[in-house]
């Protein structure tokens, strides 16, 4: 995982080289649902070897995005997937309920917790990304510069090699606590608080080592491995 958020910094990276080194821009920003369909078509129409994408289907969803819209970027997509000789997907886990036999398209793809932004590669020639990075209903940025297009589909196969078969993919985890457990309130009290850990292990009458996995258990139960968003977590919760 620490290799793709690597590959992730590097495609970020190079696009920002791009526009602040380079003598024309990373890409060109499309807005407007009719420019944003007429570059969709234009991806779809130029393909011809290899399409790879991150995708979320169910992104869109609880957005007022025009069914007219959605269904002519389906469109796009499926003419660009059948005419092109390699396809790999990439989409999230939760998304595979609401793909409704999409999986089993022409192509190949994977799954992974999370995907980190909504992409388009074609030939690796030409690259489309959201410009919020979540919808492309919202504006989308058609990359051509040869450095980033490639830094993107780096990003991709690093991406593909961590990510899981569909028939592999392993069980949901159980959902976190509704309710804080109680044997964690001291301990998300002392993390809060700012102390060193030897300090709130003295406090709290624990060993260094009980003290750590007690951590551990929080952490656990709010879904981070970052004491800071936990603190955030934790009260996005209601447990302060």
């Amino acid at each position: 995982m620490a290799e793709s958020a690597g590959s992730v910094m590097l495609a970020r990276s190079a696009m920002n080289r791009a526009v602040t080194e380079g003598q024309r821009p990373a890409g060109r920003p499309v807005r407007g649902a009719r420019r944003i369909s007429a570059a969709l078509a234009g991806l779809a129409a130029s393909t011809r070897h290899e399409l790879l994408t991150f995708d979320d289907p169910v992104a869109s969803a609880g957005f007022a995005i025009p069914e007219p819209f959605l269904e002519l970027a389906g469109a796009c997509m499926r003419a660009a997937v059948e005419r092109a000789e390699e396809v790999r997907r990439i989409v999230p886990r939760h998304a595979l309920p609401r793909l409704e036999g999409g999986l089993r398209s022409p192509g190949r793809a994977r799954l992974v917790e999370t995907i980190p932004f909504k992409m388009i590669v074609v030939d690796r020639t030409v690259a489309a990304i959201p410009l919020d990075l979540e919808l492309l209903y919202n504006g989308l940025l058609l990359i051509r510069d040869p450095v980033v297009v490639q830094a993107l589909v780096r990003t991709h196969h690093v991406s593909w090699a961590a990510a899981e078969e569909p028939g592999r993919a392993a069980a949901p985890p159980p959902p976190p606590p509704r309710e804080l457990p109680s044997q964690l309130r001291p301990v998300l009290d002392a993390l809060l608080s700012g102390v060193t850990d030897e300090t709130a292990a003295a406090r709290l009458g624990m060993s260094a080592r009980t003290y750590s996995r007690r951590v551990g258990e929080l952490m656990a139960a709010l879904g981070t491995t970052s004491r800071f968003r936990a603190g955030a977590e934790a009260a996005r919760r209601g447990w302060v």
